[in-house]
Parts: structure tokens; C-alpha cells; sequence
């Protein structure tokens, strides 16, 4: 059972491997959606994320055989850390299972934990099924990323940390993978305040918690395809799914697309490094059907690769018309380019990048094409540097753009 001693009892030895993750108050979420909006930001923990805290409870409540034998899980990527972290700090073996798509830099930093790390599957759930192999083959302990109570116990300590800096909150946003955090979160918050809304968020590619909560049972999505790798799960924790029944107010789901915008947002306005995952309560801010509340959204981590931060930074500000791209007809004749180059320049637009395409027609002295990437101020500022090149006589083009 997740009852109030455990999760104090839990609460003081996490601080053994934690970081305080003080509330930051968000000026912009809350000017966005009407609400006072303060963010935990897991994604600052030693490990770059929340996991550590129900590995390192969970591998305190086994007995020392439990521990002798040696440690297993499967992870795509958070949890592996944080079992290797905490196996290390006990000096324990471990042995970590992990997707073969998993962001490489969340390899490496497993393997700089010390742990063993073995790549399998496409997805988590193949990565489980071999861990449980291996486990039975070896006779190591396993520890399940999600569905274990004492797991869920552990990343429960979010919840009791919240409450105690902002005692007056009225509603948490909780990311859900396989469901532990949001099985510890939502069950304390409601021991600590029956009246609390707590509110999952999933990602629309991988919602298996929605389905199952929406049908009553615990349920097998076919896929799970989401940039969201940390929540990419097929089926939710069946021992944990009666507290998600219980105490989960609502599950709300989140594009992809959404996520990239989020990102943007948050490295702006709060110059904090977010991953996919991390950033599903932030995209799911603007669909709460309430104002002038105290709400809390939990990052729950920041273990995000460079060449996947780089690309959803692109993919954003295309999102955002930050970086947009027209195609203009001119004729091939010395000065034309420069005209064009003008009229961009004075309404202040920034050239990216030109494309010159002689042969878009059979009589070059009628046109060819000259493809330009911009990058603007946004929506407005866009329409304004189309409407200058429709003015000077061109015909432009929106175009997909290319980097």
C-alpha cells in the first residue's frame, strides 16, 4: 500500500541523492493561460532527472541478498540513470536494458554510472520482456521502472516537496510513461488534499494510460510513436493502474508538434533545457479550462541529445514563422537579385539562405527562380516582409522549407 508514513519515510532518504528542485514561478506560462503557473524542474537533478528517487528507495526497502545478486531493469533512458546511480552509491552491480533507439547520450551517461548496458528492441517494452529474461536466466533483482509501489513511493516525493514550498497549490500536472510518477504524485497530493486536481498528460503517439483510464482496465496500445522517447510506452503498470483509477482526475494528451513549440518556449523564457517528455504538462498548460489558479507542472527531466535539441529548435521556430521560405520569379538579368535583397532588407527580414535555380524555365530571359530563406520576428512580420515583395512586383511563394 502508498500510505503517508512511506512516503515521509521515503521523502528523507531521497534526499541521500537529490538536488533541491525549488518551484520557479513562471511569468509567461501564467500570462499564456490566466493561470499562476510555477514549474518543478526535475530536469535539474543530478542524473538530469526524477528517476533517482524511486530507484533509490526502491533498492533501499530489498533485502541484502535482493541487492547481492545484482540489479536489472529496462528503461529508454531516465530510469536507467537513476538505477545506475543509485546502484552505484549502494555498490551494487547493474545491468540495464535498453531500446536500441534510445538517445545516446542517455547511453553514455548510464554506462558513466557503471552499470551494464545491453541495447534491444525498438521500444520498451521489447527492452522489458528480455530484461525479465535476463533476470530469470541470472538471478538478478529486478527493479521495474514504473510498476512497483515502492518505485511509485519514491518518484511520490515530487508531490510531498510541492506541497511543502506551496502549500496553497490547486492543481499538478504530472507527465505519465508506464504511470509511477503519476500513481506517487497523485496519491499523496490527495492524502495530503482530497480537494487537489492532479491531471496526467501523455503524448498523443504513445496514450496507453488514457485508454486504459477512459476503459477501466489496464490496455496494450499497438504502438507507441512519439518524439516523447521517456513516455514511448505500449502498456501501462498493472499494479499501480487501482491508485491511477482512484486518484488521477483527468488524462490529457499532447501532439508532437506541441512538444517542439514547448521546447522553444521554455528555452527563451527560462533558458532551461527540457527534453520531449519533460515537456508535456508545459504543452498541455493552455488546454486546463480554469483561470487564476495555482497550478504546478512537473519537468520531469532534461536528457535530451544535442542533434534532437538542434532539431526541434529548427522545427520550432519554422512552428513559430520565425524561419519561413518564398519562391520569386525574376528574370536572369544583372540587378535583379539585388532588388530582392532590398526589399528584404528593409523590412528588416534576415537571409538565411538563397537558392538560384536557372532552369525552373526554357526562356531564362522570363524567369527563373530564386528561392530565399528568411528568418523574421514571427507571424506578423512575415506577412509584412510578403506583402513589400508583392509591392515591388513579385509573385512569392510560401515553399517548405529546407536547412
Amino acid at each position: 500500500m502508498l500510505t503517508l508514513d512511506k512516503f515521509e519515510e521515503a521523502s528523507e532518504k531521497v534526499k541521500e541523492v537529490t538536488l533541491e528542485t525549488k518551484l520557479v514561478y513562471s511569468d509567461y506560462f501564467s500570462a499564456q493561460t490566466g493561470n499562476k503557473v510555477y514549474l518543478k524542474p526535475e530536469n535539474m537533478q543530478f542524473t538530469g532527472a526524477y528517476k533517482v528517487r524511486g530507484a533509490y528507495y526502491k533498492i533501499s526497502t530489498l533485502s541484502e541478498d535482493e541487492r547481492q545478486r545484482g540489479l536489472i531493469t529496462a528503461s529508454a533512458g531516465n530510469h536507467a540513470q537513476g538505477v545506475a546511480y543509485a546502484a552505484k552509491c549502494y555498490g551494487l552491480k547493474a545491468v540495464i536494458v535498453m531500446p536500441t533507439t534510445t538517445p545516446l547520450i542517455k547511453v553514455n551517461r548510464t554506462k558513466n554510472y557503471g552499470a551494464e548496458v545491453i541495447l534491444y528492441g525498438d521500444v520498451y517494452d521489447e527492452a522489458c520482456a528480455y530484461a525479465y529474461e535476463l533476470a530469470e536466466k541470472n538471478g538478478y533483482t529486478f527493479i521495474h521502472p514504473f510498476d512497483d509501489t515502492a518505485v511509485a513511493t519514491g518518484q511520490g516525493t515530487i508531490a510531498m516537496e510541492i506541497f511543502k514550498e506551496l502549500p496553497l497549490v490547486e492543481y499538478i500536472l504530472v507527465p505519465i510513461g508506464g504511470g509511477g510518477l503519476a500513481t506517487g504524485v497523485a496519491t499523496l497530493a490527495k492524502l495530503l488534499n482530497p480537494k487537489i486536481k492532479v491531471i496526467g498528460v501523455e503524448p498523443s503517439g504513445a496514450a496507453c494510460m488514457k485508454k486504459s483510464f477512459e476503459e477501466g482496465k489496464v490496455c496494450t496500445l499497438s504502438s507507441a510513436n512519439t518524439i516523447a522517447d521517456g513516455t514511448a510506452v505500449k502498456t501501462p503498470g498493472e499494479k499501480i493502474f487501482p491508485y491511477i483509477k482512484e486518484n488521477l482526475d483527468e488524462i490529457l494528451t499532447v501532439e508532437d508538434d506541441e512538444l517542439v513549440v514547448a521546447f522553444l518556449d521554455m528555452v527563451e523564457n527560462h533558458k532551461m533545457i527540457v527534453e520531449n517528455s519533460g515537456l508535456l504538462t508545459v504543452a498541455a498548460l493552455k488546454q486546463l479550462k480554469v483561470t487564476g489558479k495555482r497550478v504546478v507542472s512537473i519537468l520531469s527531466g532534461g536528457n535530451m541529445d544535442v542533434i534532437t535539441m538542434s532539431s526541434v529548435v529548427q522545427q520550432g521556430l519554422i512552428f513559430r514563422d520565425r524561419i519561413f521560405t518564398v519562391s520569386v520569379l525574376l528574370p536572369d538579368k544583372p540587378g535583379e537579385l539585388g532588388k530582392v535583397a532590398n526589399t528584404i532588407a528593409e523590412q528588416q527580414g534576415n537571409v538565411i539562405k538563397l537558392e538560384h535555380n536557372q532552369f525552373v524555365s526554357t526562356n531564362r530571359n522570363v524567369a527563373v527562380e530564386l528561392r530565399i530563406t528568411l528568418e523574421c520576428f514571427g507571424s506578423d512580420h512575415k506577412k509584412e516582409i510578403i506583402r513589400a515583395l508583392e509591392k515591388n512586383g513579385y509573385k512569392p511563394k510560401l515553399v517548405l522549407v529546407s536547412l
